[in-house]
């Protein structure tokens, strides 16, 4: 996929206002580190999470997504009228239909004749809408979309806490550290015809892989099918999703440098999908590329789903990381397995 005319205007970021530790929630794991004879430390140890947020409970999704989405639209000074599409691609949703994307479009009060609809694509939700947008708008269809979502990691932290903690098995405590990584979060993505606005970051184009014959790898839904009632449940073989993973992620890479043309030492930065720092450290090494190009966040918001990589790409910004004029690729890698790149120039 190419991109001539299209930018990402801006970025709008929520960020959670509970602040939990893994010292907390190892604390509340005690009576099985104590069965398993395990050390405190230990999550953090081998996550790189401090800390994550979570909302306060029962948090509907589209509020934090809405107000993302806002704080977009006012970064680029661009009104909700002038918006063609919007997209809710979280994993979280507040209801099986209708669409969450509905309830945040009227929140943000966008005009009659725009699409509205969620897209579900793991951690690469934003990615996937961005593409979707950007297509439209590369086709002339529209002039401006926004992608909104919020993850929310309460909910399925405290199950998985209650789950383990009646049930003290190995097995299922090691399927399950990889959901202790939560974090909860929103972003709103906005996207604009380049001559539309004078800043903003040009969308030069990028590449899909996918290996969907390890897509049992992590699964989080329903514990007894699709229903709205249903427990939810989340297990993560992580040993294994970050050896295809990886596998998979190089590929892609290789791809995307050849097929946006770049050299050797490029791209500048890259921002990629925040999982912890046993997935970080292979993904460097697999991509040749230095730590001092990655900007890295889950240290202090753990994994927020869909909201990583965007949020993360915001901060870097924010904080001098990514400058005008840099070339930077957006890497995301989600369970499935399905790489998604992008490449834009800052």
């Amino acid at each position: 996929m190419r991109y001539n005319k299209v930018k990402i205007a801006s970025i709008g970021y929520e960020l959670a206002p509970n602040v939990v530790t893994s010292a907390e929630i190892e604390e509340q794991l005690a009576p099985l580190y104590d069965t398993f004879n395990l050390r405190r430390g230990q999550l953090e140890r081998l996550t790189g999470v401090t800390e994550r947020r979570f909302w306060e409970a029962g948090q509907p999704i589209w509020v934090p997504a809405a107000k993302a989405g806002q704080k977009a639209l006012d970064l680029a000074n661009v009104s909700p009228s002038e918006i063609g599409m919007l997209i809710f691609s979280g994993v979280c949703r507040d209801n099986l239909e209708p669409a969450t994307a509905c309830a945040a479009a009227h929140n943000l009060g966008v005009g009659p004749a725009v699409e509205v609809f969620d897209v579900s694509s793991a951690c690469l939700g934003v990615l996937t809408g961005i593409v979707r947008v950007a297509n439209a708008i590369e086709l002339g269809q529209i002039r401006a979309g926004l992608v909104v979502t919020c993850e929310s990691a309460r909910e399925i932290v405290e199950q998985t806490i209650d789950r383990l903690l009646a049930d003290p098995d190995p097995a299922k405590f090691k399927k399950s550290l990889a959901t202790m990584t939560g974090g909860s979060g929103a972003v709103g993505v906005l996207l604009t015809e380049a001559s539309m606005i004078e800043n903003g970051h040009r969308l030069l184009g990028g590449v899909a892989r996918t290996a969907p014959q390890f897509h049992g790898l992590c699964r989080w839904g329903p514990a007894t099918g699709v229903s709205p009632t249903s427990p939810m449940e989340m297990e993560t073989d992580a040993a294994a999703v970050l050896e295809h993973g990886v596998v998979l992620g190089a590929e892609t890479w290789r791809e995307f440098k050849s097929f946006l043309g770049w050299g050797e030492n490029e791209p500048d930065r890259i921002v990629c999908h925040q999982v912890g720092s046993w997935h970080r450290n292979a993904i460097l090494k697999a991509f040749e590329f230095p730590s001092d190009g990655d900007y890295v966040t889950f240290s202090h918001l753990g994994n927020i789903g869909t909201a990583s990589l965007p949020m993360t790409a915001a901060m870097a910004s924010e904080r001098g990381f990514l400058m005008p004029g840099h070339k930077v690729g957006f890497c995301g890698i989600g369970s499935g397995l399905n790489c998604l790149f992008l490449g834009l120039e800052w």
